[in-house]
């Protein structure tokens, strides 16, 4: 059943509106409200544990060290299932933070429950491993009481969307504090040009587009692991390696990459599709090591108002690449991402970016001036909401059949391993041939 178009649409209108979304979720027993956090005073020294000690890892605990000059902070605890990237990420940054980094031997932890030990030695944890692990992880820390930051997207389908829905609801309750890797919203390029936008610069938007299209981050062959582990793998250890192309970890491109870019036009709408259809497929990109996902979808999200957003994600060499956000109103048309607006008959106006700091930087500053100063912070929503429409375009794009968000958000079915071990039995298994199946339009089914 569609949405009434005369009925705004937004996170809270939702979670009303889809009656029993959040009931069903057996988490309230597992958080014990009595376990309230406070705000830290300026010179009380913040202790930090990171879980997922990848790239975009060790760029984040970076990042939580440098707001040293807001108050003492120190890392205390790292997680992850390799020992190789934790110990790598701990190289890194204790020589770029050396005196803001205390990570013992007893404070280093490896497995699948590793995540556990280190919040529990933290006041602020940092969640950056793959994103299908986010909902459970999130859930962890505010059970344990701990302020976080986690990157986006926050996971990879309904069930965990619902779950990290759920725990951001406990979350406020406890006084939680919570930052999520959107870093646009910490722009102050992409604030002004959008608060401008909502003042009416351009009138009522009419119409969207945006892109990611670029080439493949990166890839981790079979072959290439073996031969440096000395040994076979076994299917968990080569997907979790190469992560990036199994829709159960990384929720496919258009979730892990365009998510950005998806989030800025919902900002601008001031709420969330009420329904998306699509096409995709992979064209290019195919292979032993190249998963599941796919390396092409297009996708039309429609909004409340029955305006709508065109949505195009690309991992394909050699073609024609942006990464950008365009929205047209009844009085002119902006270019988001170079915070240009353009009013019809009328001069343009162009963000002076002069002076502005590191969004990624600044995302992390507000988070811990938040901490320190007892402010009311929780993008834990706003994460989940986007995590979701970027995910309703990819079950758009796979099943090749309209997908309404009110239904999307009531699905209960997970993707998710159910058994988290190295010989576990995987979601999705490479054929005989050694390619792995990939969704058929017209034959899947939604999650």
């Amino acid at each position: 059943m569609n949405e009434p178009s005369i009925i705004p649409v937004n996170r809270r209108s939702f979670l009303r509106r889809s009656g029993g979304i959040l009931s069903g979720v057996a988490l309230a027993g597992a958080l014990d409200p009595a376990r309230y956090a406070h705000g830290a005073s300026t010179s009380e020294e913040l202790k930090i544990a990171l879980v997922g000690c990848g790239g975009r890892g060790s760029g984040a605990a970076s990042q939580a060290l440098n707001t040293n000059g807001l108050g003492p902070v120190k890392l205390v605890a790292m997680a992850d299932v390799f020992e190789d990237r934790l110990q790598g990420a701990l190289s890194n940054l204790s020589k770029q933070h050396k005196d803001h980094v205390k990570v013992d031997k007893e404070s280093q932890f490896i497995g699948f429950d590793a995540y556990k030990k280190a919040i529990a030695m933290a006041d602020v944890v940092i969640l950056t491993t793959p994103p299908g692990f986010r909902p459970m992880m999130f859930e962890e820390a505010i059970a344990q009481g701990k302020h976080v930051f986690m990157e986006k997207p926050v996971a990879t389908d309904a069930a965990g969307v619902n779950r990290v829905l759920a725990a951001a609801k406990i979350a406020k309750e406890k006084n939680l504090k919570v930052g999520v890797g959107l870093q646009r919203h910490h722009s102050k390029g992409y604030i002004e040009t959008i608060k401008r936008i909502h003042d009416g610069a351009i009138g009522d938007i009419t119409s969207a587009r945006c892109y990611w299209n670029g080439a493949t981050p990166w890839l981790k062959k079979r072959a290439d692991l073996e031969k440096a582990a000395g040994r076979k793998l076994t299917e968990m250890e080569y997907q979790m390696r190469n992560w990036y192309y199994f829709s159960w970890i990384c929720g496919d491109h258009i979730v892990e990459q365009h998510i950005h870019n998806i989030d800025v036009i919902n900002w601008v709408k001031k709420g969330f599709p009420v329904k998306a259809s699509g096409m995709g497929g992979c064209e290019v990109r195919k292979g032993e090591d190249y998963g599941e996902i796919f390396d092409h979808h297009a996708v039309e999200f429609e909004y409340a108002d029955g305006s709508r957003c065109s949505s195009f994600c690309r991992h394909i060499v050699g073609c024609w690449n942006s990464v950008s956000e365009h929205v047209v109103g009844t009085k002119g048309k902006s270019s988001v991402d170079r915070h240009v607006i353009s009013p019809t008959g009328g001069d343009a106006w162009r963000f002076d970016a002069r002076g502005e700091k590191d969004a990624y930087q600044v995302e992390h500053d507000d988070l811990f001036d938040a901490i320190r100063n007892n402010k009311e912070y929780n993008e834990a929503e706003l994460g989940a909401m986007s995590t979701a429409t970027a995910i309703l375009g990819r079950e758009a794009t796979y099943s090749g059949v309209e997908v309404e968000m009110a239904a999307f958000l009531k699905r209960s079915r997970s993707i998710f391993p159910p058994n988290l071990a190295w010989d576990a039995d995987m979601p999705v298994k490479p054929g005989k041939d050694g390619i792995y199946p990939r969704a058929v339009p017209g034959q899947y089914k939604p999650v």
